[in-house]
């Protein structure tokens, strides 16, 4: 336990260190104003590790670190990382179009070893409430006027796959350490995502003799999907919209989700550029035209047991209903998403928290409503997509979710940045202005 101060209770308790509390953590550093402490269950810090392939690569700008959008002199930013480990040149020079994945990884890292109020290897049993927040872990109890919850997601494999998971079949957070011993066999890869696109390129870019005989990529898109990052899409991802997105009505922001999907959770074209770059090479130069098999518009509906230890996938395709088609293989790769994480250890208090849907209900600064004191507040991050949209488990607000928590823990608002270039909320017609100044 790295934080010595033996205090019972803090101003605020955080649950979980991904970017999302570790921004928070960042940007409450050093204010004496706030006590603070950040629980993770984990013994070090991860963020990703089994999925940390070699040639992965960021989807969002450097500048949506922990905590430059909010105070860019901060000391946690990525800047001061590169600064601080001598090599902020090297970057510069280096000329990345996008960050490795690994590189914002070490980042992340070297933000959580300098902060003395973050403490790993703790985990949360239970919170009560008594006046304030009564936090039980495995080593102690700790009472909180706030708490941060930012436990983030776990994997997701369709009910199909749930009794199956082993060496032959993974989720694709665990390929760096189970897919190995590949070489001369057939693998399928589930998932049409940035993950299920980076785990294709990795597998048929592997040496010939650590290369899979065979490497299927099905997916239920109508194809191969680009991530949507052009500039007004990106508009999406501004606060402004964030807080327009949840004045409106629950149909609206659920079509809305579903209707831009791909500005969040499509694969970069860069990804895209490779993959098919090797395959051109795999198929026309080196010889081998039966590598990759790509299957768009496929939908997993059963996974059978071969007689020699292998799979068999049966697919349907909804551009030819009532045909099911099959692809065998002896390793499945699910890169099928990620769920939001369980919050059990809310059950004491779960009666007195309002829902929206499968949701947690929110307000304007991101803390959940329930029946309690107003000055007692439980943040959520990464909670809340069906009300905050697409960005709510991105990077790309992270501070600026984080700098509205540490306004309501102060009494305070911040400056916000300007307003988009677009104009999202309604307008009365001149008549209907003349009529709402008569009444």
């Amino acid at each position: 336990m790295r934080n010595s101060d033996a205090r019972a209770y803090f101003d605020c308790v955080g649950i979980g260190v991904g970017p999302a509390n570790l921004s928070l953590a960042s940007l409450l550093y050093g204010n004496s104003d706030i006590s603070n402490l950040f629980l993770d269950k984990r013994d070090s810090f991860d963020w990703h590790d089994g999925q940390q392939l070699p040639n992965a690569n960021l989807q969002v700008s450097m500048l949506k670190d922990l905590v430059s959008l909010a105070d860019p002199t901060n000391k946690f930013s990525f800047l001061s990382y590169l600064h601080s480990n001598g090599r902020i040149y090297h970057y510069i020079n280096a000329q990345f179009d996008t960050m490795p994945r690994r590189e914002f990884r070490n980042y992340l890292k070297w933000a959580s070893d300098r902060n003395e109020n973050i403490v790993y290897g703790e985990r949360v049993l239970s919170i009560d409430f008594d006046d304030t927040f009564v936090v039980r872990t495995d080593q102690r109890s700790i009472r909180a006027g706030n708490l941060s919850i930012g436990i983030g997601s776990r994997p997701w494999v369709p009910t199909i796959a749930e009794d199956m998971l082993g060496e032959s079949q993974f989720h694709v957070s665990e390929i760096v350490r189970r897919a190995h011993r590949l070489g001369g066999k057939r693998v399928c890869v589930v998932g049409g995502g940035q993950s299920g696109a980076e785990a294709v390129l990795d597998l048929i870019s592997r040496h010939e003799t650590e290369r899979p005989r065979r490497v299927s990529w099905v997916t239920r898109r109508r194809n191969y999907f680009p991530l949507d990052d052009s500039p007004f899409t990106n508009d999406f991802y501004m606060p402004s919209h964030s807080d327009y997105f949840s004045t409106l009505e629950r149909a609206t922001r659920e079509q809305f989700n579903e209707r831009h999907i791909l500005t969040s959770d499509g694969i970069s074209g860069a990804t895209l550029r490779e993959i098919y770059q090797r395959i051109y090479v795999n198929r026309f130069v080196d010889g081998a035209p039966d590598l990759t098999a790509l299957y768009p518009h496929r939908e997993v509906t059963d996974v059978v047991p071969g007689s020699c230890g292998d799979w068999s996938l049966r697919v349907s395709n909804s551009n030819h209903p009532g045909i099911i088609g099959q692809i065998d293989a002896d390793v499945i790769i699910w890169a099928t998403g990620f769920r939001p994480a369980a919050m059990d250890f809310l059950d004491p208090i779960a009666h007195r928290l309002d829902r929206e849907g499968d949701e947690l209900k929110i307000d304007n600064q991101f803390a959940a409503q329930w029946d309690g004191p107003a000055d007692r507040n439980i943040f959520l991050h990464n909670a809340a997509v069906q009300q905050r949209g697409l960005p709510d488990r991105n990077l790309s607000l992270i501070a600026w979710r984080s700098q509205r928590v540490v306004d309501r823990l102060r009494g305070v608002r911040s400056d916000e940045q300007l307003a988009s270039f677009l104009e999202w909320s309604a307008k009365l017609a001149p008549e209907d202005v003349a009529e709402v100044v008569q009444r």
